[in-house]
């Protein structure tokens, strides 16, 4: 694994940990389909499911559907719902 190293300047009022800066890059890299949640992870030192489990605190969903995707898995649950509704009234 490649490090980079860099010092970024700060207002005095901003407060912010290592952490949390290694969080928010590594979610945008994420977010942005750079880097898995596994390798995002990774880049922070902490484990996958702890990765899923906060990044949304950083503002970053986990789910990175288009709206279009959304909406077709939407109405394919709503189809499978139905079938399954279906097939249990005639059981």
């Amino acid at each position: 694994m490649t490090t980079l190293t860099f010092e970024i300047p700060l207002p005095e009022f901003v407060t912010i940990t290592e952490h949390d800066a290694k969080m928010m890059l590594a979610g945008k890299m994420f977010e942005d389909g750079l880097l898995s949640s596994g390798q995002a992870a990774d880049m922070v030192g902490i484990t996958k499911r702890e990765f899923i489990e906060t990044i949304g605190k950083y503002g970053i969903s986990m789910f990175q559907a288009t709206p279009e995707e959304a909406e077709w898995d939407h109405q394919r649950n709503e189809r499978r719902l139905k079938e399954r509704r279906a097939s249990k009234q005639y059981a």
